[in-house]
């Protein structure tokens, strides 16, 4: 469009995305990388929390362009989100920066990233997380932090100092069918921009909407 220019300007999403998490990573005292992450449950409720994205991959990228982040395939957020296969899964986040008062809408398919990317990024973490990850039943009843630290203890003794990513842990990839930009205006005239497509691999249609 004419009017997309300065912070709205570029034709990849992803790129225009990449661009600006860099932006916030200078001014965002905490976590610019967090994520509202959005799921539905089988009786329609839905459900939200908060993750860390940990990649954007560009439009070069095998899977055409996606958001990655990491987390136990046995959580609630694993189970709602659903994606046993490629493209089966679904979620939708929204990534907000209050330094930049800028935000980005994403919805799309959801699917595993369980391979050697995972392991490399798992390789990746502090021990005490490696462990952490092994430990947690995540999103299931806890008697006691107690207990918690005791299973850290008993996995610590198993794994030792090297311990593999576990088979329940690993990422997922979001790869969109809507992306959008919005940024801060004066009066609450904010610029939004809505980036759509009907499926991967497909043109994107970009229009402005209204704030």
């Amino acid at each position: 469009m004419s009017d997309r220019t300065g912070i709205f300007a570029g034709d990849d999403p992803f790129a225009l995305a990449q661009v600006w998490l860099a932006e916030a990573e200078k001014t965002e005292i905490n976590d610019p990388n967090a994520i509202a992450l959005a799921t539905v449950d089988p009786e329609g409720l839905p459900n939200v929390r908060m993750v860390l994205l940990k990649e954007i991959e560009g439009g070069e990228a095998p899977s055409g362009g996606a958001f990655l982040f990491y987390t136990n395939y046995t959580s609630v957020k694993a189970q709602e989100i659903g994606a046993e296969g490629p493209g089966q899964g679904k979620a939708a986040f929204v990534m907000h920066w209050k330094s930049l008062r800028r935000q980005i809408r994403v919805r799309g398919l959801v699917s595993r990233e369980d391979g050697p990317q995972a392991d490399a990024y798992y390789a990746s973490r502090s021990l005490k997380s490696r462990l952490g990850a092994w430990a947690s039943r995540q999103s299931e009843a806890l008697s006691s932090r107690a207990a918690l630290m005791a299973e850290v203890a008993k996995v610590t003794a198993t794994h030792g100092p090297m311990p593999a990513r576990p088979p329940f842990w690993g990422g997922f990839r979001i790869v969109p069918l809507e992306i959008e930009f919005w940024a801060d205006g004066a009066f609450r005239l904010h610029d939004r921009f809505r980036w759509v497509r009907d499926a991967p691999g497909t043109p994107w249609e970009v229009t402005r909407r209204n704030p």
